[in-house]
């Protein structure tokens, strides 16, 4: 991540004199001929993206493509048995057996959801604290450790932008660490930390190479076939040398950079430093507890129990159905799977939210965002107060008065705290939120119809 360009000819540029380049880095997934067949199911989705359609006519984020087969089943099991009951011989069920399997089901999936969510929403939270102590790192880095004059100023702020591109790529080398790509060979990771000497380095060579597959295994995919679907660990275990811990042996390296601008006191304030500090282990914090939600599944035998449990009260339904359906059994039974699988299908969906389904978390578009914020931080030197204090389209006593900093200037202290009490007056007249208003008292004295109204209200 480059700096964006501030200064032209030795001169400090403001936002609004910047020109926007020709030729801009593309983000990762912008589609330019409109959404892509492979958007629909590929890939966490796009949360720009705004659709006027109803909710229940959208197929972006669905889960139905993983429920054609099942329904497909489904539907074939109940024709099959609808189709013995009224010419061979009617098998019926009572339908208690429908209720009591009905409440087990809905408690077995009410709690594999829960489950899932609660996964969901803790790595949301945690991605949401990696970009907030990123940021408060960044700031700390440049704003408080100024450049020392002389031989050592371009040298400190070619560090100071180094030390941010880290923070930047701690964040894309956990992106893909719990994403279970390993190495460095990834967009916008490769150029900011090819200079560190890791392990993840040394064994790119080593690493295989990740396979295109068929049409045929990207359709089972699609579909949620159980045996199309490749191990994500394949390529770290095949890995013919240790690929270490990246994002902690970034961390480290940023460690040492801020033990540096405390030796070279440069960040010699006491608190920034144990800011800096806290920062780098609220960083390794983010880094386990991802890896917590990532490594701690629900249990196999509460997934296979679950699983066993839906497909025996599905099955069921035409058994149960027929008496008072009869030819209705088939669709009415393939409506029921599509909601109770349906449901069991998004759980298992949402259960990893650090994937690559469409309603996982779009770690890429974070990491793009912590990039361009970190790149406007980057922009402009650190602010200075007495600069930017006192320009004249600083308005101190808005909006009693506009006049601007330096017509205040000139007046005297008691003047100006004068003039601010008059501004708290004016503001508890004007916030009629805080101080509705209120008829005066001469208003209340008067004789009239709003008066008597007043009355009898009271």
């Amino acid at each position: 991540m480059a700096a964006s360009t501030s200064t032209e000819g030795g001169k400090t540029l403001r936002p609004a004199e910047l020109e926007i380049p020709a030729v801009r880095p593309v983000p990762t997934r912008v589609d330019t001929n409109g959404t892509d067949i492979d958007d629909y199911f590929v890939g966490p989705r796009d949360m720009s993206k705004h659709s006027k359609w109803p909710f229940f006519l959208r197929m972006h984020g669905s889960v139905l493509p993983k429920m054609i087969l099942p329904l497909c089943v489904v539907s074939l099991w109940s024709s099959l048995i609808t189709c013995i009951c009224e010419f061979v011989y009617p098998l019926k069920v009572n339908s208690l057996l429908l209720t009591v399997l009905g409440f087990v089901v809905g408690m077995a999936i009410s709690f594999r959801t829960s489950s899932a969510y609660e996964r969901y929403t803790e790595g949301r939270k945690y991605w949401a604290q990696l970009v907030l102590v990123s940021q408060n790192l960044a700031r700390t880095i440049w704003v408080h450790a100024p450049e020392r004059e002389g031989e050592f100023a371009k040298d400190d702020l070619l560090a100071k932008v180094s030390a941010l591109n880290l923070i930047v790529a701690f964040s894309r080398s956990l992106m893909h660490k719990i994403r279970f790509e390993p190495g460095i060979d990834y967009d916008r990771l490769r150029e900011r930390i090819d200079y560190l000497d890791t392990f993840a380095k040394a064994a790119e060579a080593h690493i295989p190479k990740q396979k295109e597959y068929g049409k045929m295994k990207a359709v089972g995919e699609y579909l949620g076939v159980t045996f199309a679907e490749s191990n994500p660990r394949k390529r770290v275990k095949r890995s013919k040398k240790p690929l270490g811990n990246l994002p902690l042996e970034i961390l480290t390296h940023i460690s040492a950079y801020i033990h540096s601008l405390i030796d070279n006191e440069t960040l010699k304030v006491p608190a920034y430093q144990n800011q800096a500090v806290t920062s780098t282990v609220l960083l390794n914090e983010i880094l386990v507890g991802v890896e917590r939600v990532l490594h701690t599944p629900l249990p196999i035998a509460y997934s296979i129990a679950i699983s066993q449990i839906t497909w025996v009260y599905v099955m069921m339904l035409p058994f149960q159905l027929w008496a008072q359906l009869r030819w209705v059994t088939i669709p009415g039974s393939i409506f029921a799977a599509y909601i109770i699988l349906g449901i069991a299908a998004i759980g298992r969906e949402i259960e990893n939210p650090f994937g690559n389904d469409v309603n996982d978390l779009p770690l890429e578009a974070f990491c793009e965002e912590l990039e361009m914020d970190l790149d406007i931080l980057m922009s402009q030197p650190a602010p200075v107060p007495r600069e930017f204090m006192k320009r004249n389209d600083n308005m101190p006593l808005y909006p009693l008065d506009p006049s601007g900093y330096n017509f205040w200037s000139e007046r005297s202290k008691a003047a100006i705290r004068e003039a601010l009490m008059t501004k708290t007056k004016a503001d508890m007249r004007v916030r009629r939120s805080i101080n509705p208003a209120r008829p005066s008292v001469a208003e209340e004295k008067q004789p009239g119809p709003a008066n008597e109204h007043h009355v009898h209200a009271a």
